[in-house]
């Protein structure tokens, strides 16, 4: 099994930490959090990686390289010409990506306790062409799911914009996007969209024809580092847990 880190942001959040590092060397708990992640995915079995660089592009190359690239397969994806987001980035590395089992996307800086065993089986059961993390927690920016887990549409509340993508099957729950998901290799094949876009507006579009579900988790343990206030919070669940 394969998986792609998206490790190209430009970690804006994180300034002055990012000033001379790509937000995915920022250290939390004595590790970078692309060690964090990488750790996390060989854990559960996956010696597959892809990883996408863009700012500070030869420090993570560095990094990989001085790790031995963690005794596992691990490519670069090169951004460095033009970021492209996450569904961009995505095609990009689609001839990276090439195999026959599902593969797992997961942010740079997202620290969690998912079970990523429990997820890649809810994925198989469901047989979904995409299946997404996600969580009651506040956002500004939800997905929408029916009674059946399909994705059905987005919203933003800031703006007051929403974005259908099929018609529900019952009652609507809004839930955040966790940024860790599964999607089918044929995926990669049905991604029309051109230059630089979200995953999420491929995921709008394709919901409508094909089954694209939210794999639910309920869990304090789960940190957006790319923002500055949950670095201590990360900090302080890496220590009670590797200690």
């Amino acid at each position: 099994m394969k998986a792609m880190v998206f490790a190209a942001g430009l970690g804006t959040r994180l300034r002055p930490l990012t000033n001379d590092r790509p937000k995915a060397l920022v250290e939390v708990f004595g590790k970078p959090l692309l060690e964090w992640v990488i750790l996390k995915l060989r854990e559960n079995g996956i010696k597959e990686i892809v990883v996408n660089v863009h700012h500070f592009a030869d420090k993570i190359e560095a990094f990989l390289k001085e790790k031995e690239n963690f005794e596992i397969d691990i490519q670069i994806s090169d951004e460095r010409e033009f970021l492209l987001e996450t569904g961009g980035g995505l095609k990009f590395a689609k001839d990276l990506l090439k195999g026959e089992e599902p593969i797992l996307i997961h942010n740079a800086d997202i620290i969690s306790d998912l079970d990523i065993q429990s997820f890649i089986n809810f994925h198989t059961k469901n047989k979904a062409l995409a299946s997404l993390a996600v969580s009651h927690r506040h956002t500004s920016r939800y997905l929408h799911f029916d009674e059946e887990s399909q994705l059905s549409g987005w919203e933003n509340i800031k703006t007051s914009e929403v974005r259908p993508a099929r018609n529900p099957s019952g009652e609507i729950r809004r839930l955040a996007f966790s940024g860790i998901h599964l999607i089918n290799p044929e995926f990669l094949d049905v991604i029309i969209e051109e230059g630089k876009f979200s995953i999420i507006d491929v995921y709008l579009r394709l919901a409508a024809h094909n089954k694209i579900v939210g794999y639910q988790h309920e869990s304090s343990n789960w940190f957006d580092v790319g923002k500055p206030e949950n670095l201590p919070l990360a900090e302080a669940y890496l220590k009670k847990t590797n200690s």
